[in-house]
Formats: C-alpha cells, structure tokens, sequence
C-alpha cells in the first residue's frame, strides 16, 4: 500500500532555510503529480506548491523564488526547499502525491515555525 513519511520540520530564524522530505513506498513520485501544502493554525489548508512527471512545478505567488520543489528518482522522495523564510511560513506541511485518476495519498506533516 502507498505510505508517505516526512521529515524536516523544525525552528528556524526568520531569513533562514529548511529542507523537508517525504519518501515514499507503494508509488514512485516521478511517474506521478505530487505536492506540498500548508495549514496555519485556524486557516485553510493551502497548496504550495506542485511537481508532474518529476519536472513541471507550480507555486503559489507567496513562496515563488524562495521554495523548490523537486523529486529525488535515486531515493523516490519529494522534497521542499524553503529559503528566507518567514513568519508567516510557519505552518504544518503535508506533502501528497495523486496516482491514477482521483486517489490522494497523505503524508503526517511536518511543524515549520519562523520565528526569532
């Protein structure tokens, strides 16, 4: 069955960078879309960004030029590169990868928090 574990969650610094990681087994990330989201305490779950066919991405507009996503074939994990980071960064992230026509898969997110 598909599993995915994250890891990478922790404190940082507002300006500072986290590397988050979600392997995966059941699936491979690179034949699927795969994705990263958000949720702040009393918001809406967001999408962050998105990754197809290990090469198309997407973003949303507040993390463009400072978050990569990007998938590792050799370790088949999706991973989040987040840089100058910011307060309001801080979130549970989720990643998740869509196989087939409509079946999502979730990982157990991981805490970011930006704060001094």
């Amino acid at each position: 069955q598909v599993q995915l574990v994250e890891s990478g969650g922790g404190l940082v610094q507002p300006g500072g960078s986290l590397r988050l990681s979600c392997s995966a087994s059941g699936i491979r990330f690179s034949s699927n879309t795969a994705a990263w989201h958000r949720q702040a305490p009393g918001k809406e779950r967001e999408l962050v960004a998105t990754i197809t066919g290990g090469f198309v991405t997407t973003y949303v507009d507040s993390v463009k030029g400072r978050f990569t996503i990007f998938v590792d074939n050799a370790k088949n994990t999706v991973n989040l590169h987040m840089n100058s980071l910011k307060p309001d960064d801080t979130a549970v992230y989720y990643c998740n990868v869509r196989v087939g026509f409509r079946n999502d898969y979730w990982g157990q997110g991981t805490q970011v928090t930006v704060s001094s």
